[in-house]
């Protein structure tokens, strides 16, 4: 066993015992033969557990508890009395003691009990750690206008039991409100369950979200719960709703109306009462889905109680990057990369970036890069270099509406600058991958105002 462990008692005795009795099963024991001198040490230096003794003349081990806890000392504590009580064992416990120890202690119940108490803060520690890990990755990161609005819409919505639906591109952090609603909400405590609706076959999405009987098809060899019990008193997250099936979408309605499901393969009227907020997402048009016959609108009135517009992040570039530090740090404790500054020119590169992909797209890069990036940081030659293997071909649909002259021009620029973002801005490359001359090329960049980004290429590539 391992653990640092104060042993607190005004009896010598007593102390010379259990550290003997610890010192033999591995644990490093220090004591003290009163509260206050306790409280030096305890304050001093980090200990695993503490054993401290109810009566000692000068601090007694309940106060000296009270006085560790609002100290903000997590230490974990059993309370050891020879004169105990249900009372006393009841007021330990109140003020944060783990257990409670009855001198004479045994050295069975003495190993057991620490054992134990170690393992338990050992537990909670890392469920905390998890619990942080857990905050931090579904954090809103950015603090522009865009993210203020939508921050505020997320306050008034979250009180209340309103449904929200949440609309955006894809890759702009949905689920992030759907979270912030139910961390934000009196259902909190409560179970928070997701579903994407795209991602189970149509035949299955009806057991998914209701649950089935035993025997229900094959293969239901046990009853099973749906996602709408397991939410039961708290918050479902339907993501991609926009690809639920018509007939699925009628049975939804029902229970959004009634409060109430039958599972896959129940009697008729058998009928379980559900209390459920439902959030939804999708990335579509939702409205043309109910002119085109593919979304009822009778569940889109619905679920459209609250609706709530994700920024893309073309439009919120100001809070970039705050994403990139954040991502970065994500990606580091994730992989166990070793963490790298990103350059004010690497920022900069990815400030003046479009991110079709959004946030998602941010994050896939900025990962990418800590695995890649040689040196201590990442440069902006590094960013250009990640971005420009990322965008994707000159797309002609692009250029629908324009006048075919305009079409080329603008065809070219595109060309042009995508051409140069393959080969890291260097003109003499990029000349020689489009079949220019080198001051054609040059010409082409002044004609269609197309701009180095900074840090990217050498000066020496800017025609003087």
């Amino acid at each position: 066993m391992s653990g640092r462990i104060l042993v607190v008692d005004d009896e010598k005795n007593i102390l010379v015992t259990l550290k003997r009795a610890l010192e033999l099963e591995g644990y490093v024991v220090d004591v003290a033969g009163g509260g206050k001198a306790a409280l030096e040490k305890l304050r001093g230096v980090p200990f695993d557990l503490a054993l401290l003794d109810v009566k000692m003349p000068d601090l007694d081990g309940l106060e000296l508890l009270s006085r560790l806890r609002a100290d903000g000392l997590d230490v974990p504590v059993v309370m050891m009395s020879g004169h105990g009580s249900a009372e006393t064992a009841l007021e330990a416990t109140r003020r944060g003691a783990v257990d409670f120890l009855e001198k004479p202690i045994g050295t069975e119940k003495l190993l057991v009990t620490v054992a134990n108490a170690l393992r338990l803060h050992r537990l909670e520690d890392e469920a905390r750690e998890r619990r942080t890990r857990e905050a931090a990755r579904h954090a809103m990161v950015g603090d522009g206008p865009a993210m203020r609005r939508l921050r505020a819409l997320i306050e008034k919505a979250a009180p209340t039991n309103a449904r929200v639906l949440v609309v955006g591109e894809r890759g702009t952090g949905k689920e992030l409100v759907a979270r912030a609603v139910h961390e934000g909400s009196r259902r909190r405590r409560a179970a928070y369950v997701r579903l994407n609706c795209a991602a189970v076959p149509a035949e299955l999405i009806e057991s998914e979200l209701f649950g089935h009987e035993k025997g229900a098809f094959t293969g239901a060899v046990t009853a099973r719960r749906g996602k709408f019990e397991a939410a039961d008193g708290g918050t479902l997250f339907l993501d991609e709703i926009g690809d639920m099936p018509l007939e699925m979408q009628a049975k939804l309605l029902r229970v959004l109306q009634e409060g109430e499901l039958e599972r896959v393969g129940s009697s008729t009227g058998d009928v379980v009462r559900v209390d459920v907020r439902v959030v939804a997402a999708t990335n579509q048009d939702l409205r043309a889905g109910i002119a085109q016959g593919r979304f009822r609108a009778d569940l889109y009135d619905r679920l459209n109680v609250f609706p709530i517009e994700m920024p893309p992040l073309r439009a919120r570039l100001e809070d970039v990057p705050a994403l990139v530090k954040h991502a970065a740090a994500q990606a580091a404790a994730d992989h166990g990369i070793k963490p790298r500054d990103f350059t004010a020119e690497a920022l900069d590169v990815f400030v003046h970036y479009d991110w079709p992909g959004n946030v998602r797209e941010l994050r896939n890069t900025v990962e990418r890069l800590l695995i890649l990036a040689e040196g201590a940081a990442v440069t902006g030659r590094d960013a250009a270099a990640a971005l420009a293997r990322a965008r994707p071909a000159v797309d002609p649909r692009g250029y629908e509406g324009k006048l075919l002259k305009d079409a080329l021009s603008a065809f070219e620029r595109d060309f042009v600058t995508m051409t140069l973002d393959e080969h890291g801005w260097d003109f003499v490359k990029g000349a020689k991958a489009l079949g220019l001359e080198r001051s054609s090329l040059y010409r082409k960049t002044r004609e269609h105002k197309i701009r180095r980004p900074p840090g990217v290429g050498s000066a020496d590539d800017d025609e003087s």
